[in-house]
């Protein structure tokens, strides 16, 4: 089974997504901001964050080339993971509106508060009613025609979405604490110069630590759907 990895970023990769997909099966193929036509059949495609938006198709044209792919995949029924930015163009592939969100950027370790929906959902179903996981985004986007909200936050109310057989995730479910932290300390300066205090979101650090067996299930659960999508189960 091929997983196809659509990659933004050098040091924005799959991290803790990577083991549990090969734990059942699935062979990474990564794809540096490039489609291929052959990633159509793939059995799966995972479409990862960047610092560019959805919108920004004018200045980054490959976002274009995964939309229309991503769109195609969902009208075959054929699965696809986004997290974070990829989360964003997944609900665009399905018709919400993206755009800059009002609230500011959402960044640092805190929790996601999982819906009715998402306590019972087969693959989020296990997790505690308030998880704690990694943010770094702004971008929202409007309900997502045909989908099912998982996870809402104060700030933002859209962070999961199951559509089908396939799902999105806000924020950045495949980050381990000390990737995380990495992210922090080699971002800094930018960070400092929107406000934020870059001392204060590496404390936060351990919060993310401790959540990390949780979010290995999680993600080993997400693993297991797609590969029993895959195989027709």
């Amino acid at each position: 089974m091929r997983a196809v990895v659509l990659q933004h970023e050098e040091h924005v990769g799959p991290g803790l997504l990577a083991p549990a997909l090969e734990a059942v099966g699935f062979s990474l193929v990564k794809r540096f901001r490039t489609v291929r036509r052959e990633d159509l059949d793939a059995e799966l495609l995972v479409v990862l964050g960047g610092y560019m938006g959805v919108y920004e198709a004018e200045l980054h044209p490959f976002l274009d080339e995964e939309l229309a792919q991503m769109r195609e995949r969902l009208a075959l029924e054929r699965p696809v993971l986004g997290l974070c930015l990829g989360a964003q163009m997944l609900a665009a592939a399905a018709g919400a509106e993206v755009f800059v969100g009002k609230n500011g950027l959402e960044v640092g370790v805190a929790p996601v508060r999982w819906t009715k929906e998402g306590l019972v959902d087969p693959v989020t179903a296990g997790v505690r009613p308030r998880t704690p996981v990694a943010h770094w985004h702004q971008d929202t986007w409007r309900p997502v025609p045909g989908a099912t909200l998982l996870a809402s936050t104060d700030r933002y109310s859209q962070q999961a979405f199951r559509l089908g057989n396939s799902y999105g995730f806000q924020f950045h479910l495949e980050l381990s604490a000390d990737e995380f932290d990495r992210w922090l300390t080699h971002r800094a300066e930018e960070l400092e110069a929107r406000g934020k205090k870059v001392d204060e979101l590496r404390a936060q650090v351990p919060k993310l630590r401790a959540a990390e067996p949780e979010l290995k299930a999680l993600l080993e659960r997400l693993a297991h759907h797609f590969a029993r999508v895959a195989r027709g189960g």
